[in-house]
């Protein structure tokens, strides 16, 4: 069982890692893209711009986070 346990935490960690929120929203566009996709719609634009739209937020975070600990 300590085996299965140990690769769940390191399945986890690869894909949770330091921020859930930037996880969940690859698992929400992965979702909506499968949706336009069923519908027989061009869904190759949302992973594009999905991954635009969590790197400017997960940069976002990381600036007010340094700003707050008084870093440049």
């Amino acid at each position: 069982m300590r085996k299965v346990e140990a690769f769940l935490a390191a399945v986890w960690e690869l894909v949770v890692g330091d921020d859930w929120r930037t996880a969940l929203g690859v698992v929400l566009a992965l979702a909506l893209t499968s949706l336009i996709a069923s519908a027989t719609l061009a869904s190759w634009w949302v992973m594009p711009l999905a991954v635009i739209g969590l790197l400017a937020l997960s940069i976002r975070r990381a600036a007010r986070a340094s700003s707050h600990r008084g870093e440049a």
